[in-house]
C-alpha cells in the first residue's frame, strides 16, 4: 500500500479539502516536489546542506543515568544538536531549496514554538530569500528569543491577534497570504499537516531521522528497537521517526499528545479525545465542539498547542500501527527536570512530554529499549518554566 495515494489520501485521512483557488498553486507544488525529489542535482544539494550546514547525522545517545533509574534501555536521538536548536531544519531546507528550483522569491511560514520560524528564517538567509513569519500574537508573547533570532536573521516577524493567538491562526493567515500572492511565493509550512501533497512532503524531509536512528540502534545493539517515542502536535518530528520503521512490525510506535490543563478541560489532545474532522486543507482527527467548530487548544509547550494533527498519525491511530497517549502540563515540566537533572540535557518542552511518558512506559517494560526523539532543546522555554514556578509558588 502506498502512503499517500496518488490522491493524497492515507487511507481515510488527508486530500485536499481547499477553495478552488489554492487547487492550481498546490497542484504546482506537488507536480514540482515529484520531480525534484527524483533530481539527482536536487537530492546532492539537500544531502550537502543537511551534513555541512545542518549537521546530520545526530547522534543516537545512549542515556544511561535514565535508563538506570527507569530499568529501560534509553536512546535519545538528539535533533537538538542540529543548527538552530530542533528537527525543523531538515524540513525548512528541503522545501526552502524547492522553493528556489520552482524560482519563487518570497517565502512565508507559520510558526508556534518559533523554531520552525527560525529554521525558515535561517535557511532564507543562507538561500537569499524574502522572509515573512506569521506567529500567533500570544506565542510571541511566550518566544520573544525566538523571536529576537528570527529577525536578526531578516525575517519579518507578523503577530496574528485573531482567534486564541496561537498557532492556528497563524496558519489560517499563511494561507490567506498564498492565496493573494501564489505567482511570488512559497508557502513553507512546518509540520506534517495542512493539505496534499505537504503532509507527505513534510513526511520525507524529515525522515532522516527515523533512517539515520534505524541504522545507528541495528550498529549500537544489533536489533531493533521495542519501542519508538515521540511528542505529536502536528507529529512532523515523530512521523519522520516512525516512517522509516513502519514495515518493522515489531517495533512498537508510541506518540504522545499534550493533555494540557487535563483531558476533561483544556489541552490538546486530537487523537486521543477529537474526532475526524476537516481543518486547514485535509481530513484527520481534530479538536471540536458539539456543532463541529474548532476547539481551542492549549498546551505549555507552544509548539503542541494546536487542535488538529497530520493525516498519516490518524491512519496510524486507526490501522493501530501506532498508540496515542496524552500527558499534562505537569508532568511535561516533571518530565523536563527529569532529563535536566540526569543527563544534563535540556529539552523542548514538546519533547518532555515524551520523556515524562517513559515512566508510565517503563512500568510494564523492563529492560526494553526504546528510542525517544529529541525534537529540539529547551533553552527557549526556560521563560515559561520560570513563569510556571512563580505560579505554583503562589498557590
Amino acid at each position: 500500500m502506498s502512503l499517500p495515494n496518488k490522491k493524497g489520501y492515507f487511507g481515510a485521512f488527508g486530500g485536499k479539502y481547499i477553495p478552488e483557488t489554492l487547487s492550481v498553486c498546490l497542484k504546482e507544488l506537488e507536480n514540482a516536489y515529484n520531480s525534484y525529489k527524483r533530481d539527482s542535482k536536487f537530492k546532492q544539494s539537500l544531502s550537502f546542506y543537511l551534513n555541512e550546514y545542518a549537521g546530520r547525522p545526530t547522534p543516537l545517545y545512549f542515556a544511561q543515568r535514565i535508563s538506570k533509574q527507569l530499568g529501560l534501555k534509553v536512546y535519545l536521538k538528539r535533533e537538538d544538536l542540529l543548527h538552530t536548536g530542533a528537527h525543523k531544519i531538515n524540513n525548512a531546507l528541503g522545501q526552502a531549496l524547492l522553493a528556489k528550483h520552482m524560482g519563487k522569491h518570497r517565502v512565508i511560514a507559520e510558526t508556534g514554538a518559533g523554531q520552525h520560524g527560525v529554521a525558515v528564517a535561517t535557511v532564507c538567509s543562507l538561500l537569499s530569500l524574502d522572509c515573512d513569519i506569521y506567529m500567533g500574537a500570544e506565542d510571541v508573547k511566550r518566544q520573544q528569543m525566538n523571536v529576537l533570532r528570527m529577525k536578526v536573521l531578516g525575517a519579518n516577524v507578523i503577530p496574528v491577534e485573531s482567534g486564541s493567538k496561537t498557532l492556528k491562526d497563524a496558519c489560517n493567515e499563511a494561507f490567506r497570504d498564498w492565496v493573494t500572492n501564489v505567482r511570488t511565493t512559497y508557502y513553507l509550512l512546518g509540520s506534517a499537516v495542512g493539505p496534499h501533497p505537504y503532509p507527505m512532503m513534510v513526511r520525507d524531509f524529515q525522515a532522516p531521522i527515523g533512517i539515520e536512528a534505524r541504522s545507528q540502534i541495528l550498529k549500537k545493539e544489533g536489533r531493533l528497537p521495542d519501542y519508538l517515542l515521540a511528542c505529536v502536535g502536528g507529529g512532523s518530528n515523530s512521523i519522520g521517526l516512525f516512517y522509516p520503521f513502519f514495515a518493522d512490525k515489531q517495533v512498537k510506535f508510541i506518540g504522545v499528545e499534550a493533555a494540557g490543563f487535563g483531558l476533561g478541560g483544556y489541552h490538546s489532545a486530537s487523537l486521543v479525545k477529537g474526532e475526524p474532522g476537516v481543518f486547514q486543507g485535509s481530513l484527520s482527527y481534530v479538536l471540536q465542539d458539539e456543532f463541529g467548530q474548532i476547539k481551542n487548544a492549549h498546551s505549555v509547550a507552544p509548539g503542541l498547542d494546536y487542535p488538529g494533527v497530520g493525516p498519516e498519525h490518524s491512519y496510524y491511530k486507526v490501522s493501530k500501527r501506532a498508540k496515542y497517549e496524552a500527558v499534562s502540563d505537569d508532568q511535561a515540566v516533571e518530565g523536563f527536570r527529569f532529563l535536566s537533572e540526569l543527563e544534563g540535557i535540556i529539552p523542548a518542552l514538546e519533547s518532555a512530554h515524551a520523556i515524562y511518558y517513559l515512566k508510565p512506559l517503563a512500568k510494564k517494560n523492563k529492560g526494553k529499549t526504546v528510542i525517544v526523539c529529541l525534537s529540539g532543546r529547551g533553552d527557549k522555554d526556560l521563560d515559561i518554566i520560570k513563569e510556571y514556578n512563580q505560579k505554583k509558588q503562589r498557590k
